[in-house]
């Protein structure tokens, strides 16, 4: 009983695979024959027509003379039954190779039956007529074979069952011709014109085949991309802050605030940056509050830490509304008022504005809902991180320090101002932040006047869409600084990219040539050509492979046909062959080397040392039969094609990777372009962009604060800077996403904290 196996998504997908790759080789030999078939048809007309071939049969003439001027008048029609018998017979041969990909045949029951004699002779005369054409392809075949093995899982497919095997072509020829000549006295006639010179090369169309089949070649100097890896990890962070945020928000609760005079920012302390909890020194005492003129400070309670909230005396100015109300509504009382809005004036100093990490302190406590006080703490968290940041300007920070209750009032009205990177008042406070920090030249500078017409008009208007219209025009002025930047490092960046592509081109040829030389038996003469002088032609067909399309492919295969010339020739077919190729194999020769300069007496001993070598493989004796001949031909050319394929694809897995386990190696490869870093050394420390990363990350290019400096670092120096700690990335994400990320982690260690001590009781 036949059992039947489903076969999962994954099983289809590879089978449809392989079937689209299988029709694609398909059509590309197909489209190959129908371009050569004209020239056929003429190759046949004339060779018909030719009567010093025809013999002394008058009859045999007569029939040469009328096919010949049949095919010479009607190539059309015969081209077209031939490309089309070959397409079929084509699409025949992979079907018998794969038919596990194609529809499953309806059993039948098996019977045995003779071969009649006239099959027989026929695939007898074929052995014999397509024996030349396999010898002489008989690499190609066997790489093929190998690829084809490849793709369809197997160690390889044999010469007798590849389906682009000469026979195949040959067999279909003869039934286009049988088709074409309706006099079936002269369907003979056809067998002797399969032969070389006739029918068209199939070296060629063999190799376009494998080159299909053969995997990406490793190096490219294509742009950078350092976005995958980067992405998974930003993913995952993103969703821990996310699942994060939303403990802290927690469900919705009803919002009750309370009208409120907002205090003055107070005078700012020195420190080196981050977050302080308010309490912290220089925070103690509150402000003034404004609209009360002269009102006294609230002091701290006896026994009280400084900083830590106490209700104001009555009189005292503090004046605390005795309904509560939803933040947002005291915050718009607030702007009609004209505490948050207004022009910003040039030059005042962030002491004189209004500082939102005291507004928590003026409310009544419990007058706030859970989404409101937790947006309110996350928000001051930020403001006074930028704002304690030294190594942020600070008139920078008093920008910053006026974006305050805009920023609050847009995180109130839409939550997603903590979830979404791009919403227009985070990425207007991340601009302002990440900007500040590569030190702009002063308030004549256009980006940092872009960033205060922004600020205005976010206060000015009120509206949401104003932060996207700050974010779109200081965007536009550092998209103009960055542009003027990539010109002053345009130099230093196509030298670098031109050494860099010099490299990569010399480690990728030396590599070529390994993998060819590696289990190889060649004679000395060649394995040193190739090492010391074919080296420089691949380096060089890799240089100019992007202006010269196929200059890699052009010099590997003269290299290999070098190699295939100097190896014995088992058969008259082989040693035919050798001498065919032989004047085209030294003409692209002595051209590589005329573009690589080597013209000395040494090339010329080279070449007449390697014609010795042809000619004593072209004399050597042959004791085999041409049956014996062709097996071992055959399987000489399967067994270097395995072995030359292994060791590419071993050469293609050996590609430069970072070492996860190093964490050196690690840490270089997450550098993108854009990233800020410390370096120090000597100098002290030294804060540094980075402004371009080479194609295939050998070379970094920063830029120093000012842009007064632009220097070059290879991935070795980095590598031990990395090791030796005189390297530190700052933090990729904006001081949004850093103050989120800080504040998750610590929702996730309290929540872990209050499980264990429920479990503990």
């Amino acid at each position: 009983m036949a059992s039947t196996t489903a076969q999962t998504p994954a099983v289809r997908k590879a089978a449809a695979a392989q079937q689209a790759a299988l029709d694609e080789l398909v059509a590309m030999a197909a489209a190959y024959a129908l371009d050569a078939l004209a020239g056929v048809a003429q190759r046949m007309s004339s060779a018909l027509l030719d009567m010093t071939a025809a013999g002394p049969d008058p009859q045999q003439a007569a029939r040469r003379i009328r096919s010949g001027n049949l095919l010479k008048d009607n190539p059309y029609a015969f081209v077209h039954l031939a490309s089309t018998g070959i397409e079929l017979a084509l699409r025949k041969e992979v079907a018998r190779l794969a038919p596990a990909l194609s529809k499953p045949p309806t059993e039948a029951p098996l019977t045995l039956s003779l071969v009649p004699m006239e099959e027989m002779d026929d695939q007898l005369a074929f052995a014999g007529i397509s024996r030349s054409f396999d010898i002489a392809c008989s690499e190609r075949l066997a790489s093929l074979g190998v690829r084809l093995g490849m793709l369809l899982g197997r160690e390889l497919v044999r010469a007798s069952h590849n389906p682009f095997r000469p026979e195949v072509f040959l067999r279909a020829l003869q039934e286009a011709w049988r088709e074409f000549e309706p006099d079936a006295d002269s369907h003979g006639l056809i067998l002797p014109l399969l032969r070389t010179g006739i029918v068209f090369d199939f070296g060629p169309m063999l190799d376009l085949l494998s080159d299909k089949l053969k995997p990406a070649r490793g190096e490219r100097f294509a742009k950078t991309d350092d976005s995958a890896a980067a992405r998974a990890v930003k993913a995952r962070r993103d969703a821990a802050v996310t699942q994060g945020l939303k403990q802290l928000f927690g469900a919705a609760e009803p919002a009750f605030g309370a009208d409120l005079d907002i205090p003055l920012i107070a005078n700012l302390p020195q420190g080196s940056g981050g977050w302080r909890p308010s309490g912290a020194a220089g925070f103690a005492v509150a402000a003034p509050v404004a609209g009360v003129a002269n009102a006294p400070a609230p002091h701290a309670a006896p026994g009280q830490p400084a900083g830590s909230h106490v209700a104001a005396p009555a009189g005292q100015g503090v004046a605390m509304a005795a309904i509560p109300a939803p933040l947002i509504e005291m915050l718009e009382k607030l702007s009609a008022g004209g505490v948050a809005a207004g022009a910003v004036p040039a030059g005042v100093p962030s002491q004189d504005v209004f500082y939102l990490p005291r507004l928590k302190q003026s409310l009544p406590q419990g007058s706030l809902s859970r989404g409101d006080e937790t947006t309110l703490d996350l928000l001051s968290r930020i403001f006074e991180t930028v704002l304690l940041d030294e190594s942020i300007p600070q008139e920078t920070r008093d920008l910053i320090a006026f974006l305050q209750v805009p920023v609050l009032k847009a995180a109130l009205k839409d939550r997603s101002f903590f979830f979404e990177e791009a919403h227009p008042a985070r990425r207007m406070l991340d601009l302002l932040s990440n900007v500040g920090w590569e030190q702009p030249g002063g308030q004549d500078d256009p980006v940092y006047r872009a960033m205060r017409r922004g600020v205005e008009k976010v206060r000015e208007e009120g509206r949401p869409d104003a932060f996207a219209a700050a974010v779109a025009e200081v965007e536009a002025s550092i998209l103009e600084r960055e542009q003027v930047e990539a010109q002053a490092i345009a130099g230093p960046i196509a030298q670098a990219t031109r050494q860099e592509k010099q490299q990569a081109a010399t480690r990728s040829a030396k590599k070529a040539v390994a993998t060819r030389l590696a289990g190889e038996q060649l004679v000395a003469l060649v394995g040193t050509f190739l090492e010391q002088r074919w080296t420089p032609v691949l380096t060089l067909a890799y240089v100019i492979e992007d202006s010269k399309p196929g200059a890699i492919d052009n010099a590997t295969r003269a290299m290999d046909d070098l190699i295939w010339s100097v190896k014995p020739k088992a058969t008259q077919e082989e040693r035919k062959a050798l001498i065919s190729r032989l004047p085209g194999l030294l003409t692209t020769l002595n051209k590589w080397l005329d573009a690589v300069k080597w013209q000395d007496a040494e090339r010329l001993q080279f070449f007449a040392e390697l014609a010795e070598c042809h000619a004593a493989i072209v004399r050597a004796p042959i004791e085999l039969s041409p049956e014996r001949q062709l097996e071992l031909a055959v399987e000489a050319a399967q067994q270097d094609a395995m072995r030359r394929i292994a060791q590419e694809q071993a050469a293609a897995g050996e590609e430069d990777v970072p070492d996860v386990k190093d964490p050196a190696a690690a840490s270089l490869a997450t550098l993108v372009r854009g990233m800020r870093v410390e370096f120090t050394g000597k100098e002290g420390i030294r804060k540094l962009k980075l402004a371009w990363v080479s194609p295939l990350r050998t070379l970094f290019i920063f830029s120093g604060a000012g842009k007064k400096e632009a220097f070059s670092l290879p991935a070795e120096r980095l590598l031990d800077a990395f090791r030796t700690g005189s390297i530190r990335v700052l933090a990729p994400e904006g001081v949004v996403g850093r103050v989120l990320t800080q504040a998750a982690g610590e929702a996730a260690m309290n929540d872990a904290h209050h499980d264990a001590l429920h479990a503990a009781g």
